[in-house]
C-alpha cells in the first residue's frame, strides 16, 4: 500500500476534497474555461460527461473542411450541388436552421464554410458532408474518426449538423479543446468565426454569437440549441497575447445563454489565472528507502506543474506524496514516488517523482541485521 505524507516545502496545503465544487458558481449545467496558449483547464462543471452539443457540432464539420482547403484536397471555388435531401431536410421546410440554398443549385465551399459558421445552415452542412465524403452518414463517421485522432474521446457524431440523435454527442471540455485546435492549426480560416453576418439568395443573416461585439476580444465561435441540449456556446476571446476559450451547455433561454456566456468570459480573464505549482528538479521531500546506505532519498518531478485556477481557489489546492518504502539499490531517476495534486471540482491528477541521487544497497552484514530487526519489530 502507498502511504502519504506532506509536502514541506509547500506552505498552502488543506484538506480541500477534490470533488467538491469551486467557489466560482455559472448558471451553466455543463461549463469549461480552458487557456488556449497552454491548454491548461481553469474551470470546469461537468465538463467531462459527454452530452448533447446541437449546432455547435458544426464546429467539427468545419474542422473537417479545413483540413481539406489546407491539404489542398478541395479549393475555396470547388462546388457542390444541392441534392433534394438537403434542400428538404436542411432548408426552409425543415424549420431549422438554414443558409436558404436552393435545391439542384450549386455553391462553393466558401461560401457553404460562411453557410455553416455564420448562418448555423443545416443544408449547408449537408451539402459539405455530401459533396465530400457521398454521404452525411459516411461523412459523420468521418467527424467521430478525426475528433479521436485529435485526442478527443467522448465525441461520437451520427450527422454534420447536430440534429438530435441519441448516440451524436461530445463533452464541453473536448469541445473546448476543438476549439483550441482551431484556433492553432487554422490562423487562415478561423476568422470566419468573427464575421457578423453573410447574405445568399438575398436574405442578409446574422451571426448568433452572443458575445460578438458584446465582450472584449471576442471573435468566435458556435453557439447551439435543442430541446435536448438546451442552449450552449463555445466561445473564445484575444486580450493581449492571453486567449481563452469556454464552452457552456445546457441553459434554458437565449437570454440565459448571453448573460452566462459574457460573465464567465470576463470571469476567464479577470478572476482566473495560471499558477505555477511546482518545478522540475526541486526537492519534494525524502522517501524511505530499505535496504539502502541512506535510510532516505530526495524525490523530484520530471516535469513542471502549472494549473489554471480560480484566484479563490488558489489556497485550496491540496499537494501528497504517495510512496512505498524504495528497495535499494537506487539510481538517480527511477521513479520511487508519486504526487498527488487536487484541484476543487476536478480529478485527482497524479505525477511521478523520481529520485534525486543514487542510494547503494547495504553490505551482507547490514542487510541481515536490518531484516533482523525488522522481524522483531513485528
Amino acid at each position: 500500500m502507498f502511504r502519504s505524507i506532506s509536502i514541506l516545502s509547500l506552505s498552502l496545503l488543506l484538506s480541500a476534497s477534490a470533488l467538491a465544487q469551486s467557489n466560482f458558481e455559472t448558471a451553466a449545467p455543463h461549463a469549461v474555461i480552458i487557456d488556449a496558449k497552454t491548454g491548461e483547464v481553469m474551470f470546469e462543471k461537468d465538463a467531462r460527461q459527454p452530452m448533447a452539443p446541437a449546432s455547435m457540432t458544426k464546429i467539427m464539420t468545419a474542422d473537417l473542411v479545413f483540413a481539406a482547403l489546407k491539404d489542398g484536397t478541395l479549393s475555396p471555388s470547388t462546388e457542390f450541388t444541392v441534392s433534394e435531401d438537403a434542400w428538404r431536410r436542411g432548408g426552409v421546410k425543415s424549420g431549422s436552421s438554414t443558409m436558404f440554398l436552393n435545391v439542384n443549385s450549386k455553391a462553393s465551399v466558401a461560401d457553404l464554410l460562411k453557410g455553416v459558421i455564420i448562418q448555423s445552415g443545416n443544408d449547408a452542412c449537408i451539402v459539405l458532408a455530401e459533396g465530400m465524403s457521398g454521404s452525411e452518414a459516411a461523412f459523420a463517421q468521418r467527424m467521430t474518426e478525426r475528433a479521436h485522432e485529435l485526442g478527443l474521446k467522448s465525441a461520437t457524431f451520427r450527422n454534420a449538423t447536430g440534429w438530435p440523435h441519441p448516440e451524436h454527442e461530445i463533452s464541453a471540455l473536448d469541445l473546448a479543446k476543438l476549439a483550441q485546435q482551431q484556433v492553432v492549426t487554422y490562423p487562415e480560416f478561423y476568422p470566419l468565426y468573427a464575421e457578423r453576418n453573410f447574405t445568399w439568395n438575398d436574405i442578409k443573416q446574422s451571426n448568433r454569437n452572443p458575445l460578438l461585439g458584446r465582450v472584449n476580444g471576442a471573435d468566435g465561435l458556435k453557439t447551439g440549441h435543442t430541446e435536448a441540449s438546451g442552449y450552449g456556446l463555445v466561445g473564445s476571446a484575444l486580450r493581449g497575447g492571453d486567449r481563452r476559450i469556454i464552452v457552456i451547455n445546457g441553459l434554458s433561454s437565449q437570454t440565459e445563454r448571453r448573460d452566462a456566456a459574457t460573465r464567465l468570459m470576463e470571469a476567464a480573464f479577470t478572476q482566473f489565472r495560471i499558477y505555477d505549482l511546482h518545478s522540475k528538479g526541486v526537492a519534494m521531500g525524502n522517501v524511505e528507502v530499505y535496504m539502502g546506505k541512506a535510510s532516505t532519498v530526495p524525490v523530484a518531478l520530471t516535469q513542471d506543474i502549472r494549473k489554471g485556477l480560480a484566484v479563490v481557489d488558489r489556497k485550496k489546492v491540496t499537494s501528497s506524496v504517495r510512496f512505498t518504502a524504495a528497495k535499494a539499490p537506487i539510481s538517480k531517476g527511477d521513479k520511487v514516488a508519486e504526487l498527488d495534486i487536487s484541484v476543487l471540482g476536478r480529478p485527482i491528477e497524479t505525477f511521478d517523482l523520481v529520485a534525486m541521487e543514487d542510494v547503494e544497497r547495504k553490505g551482507l552484514f547490514s542487510r541481515a541485521w536490518t531484516g533482523l530487526l525488522a522481524k522483531i519489530r513485528g
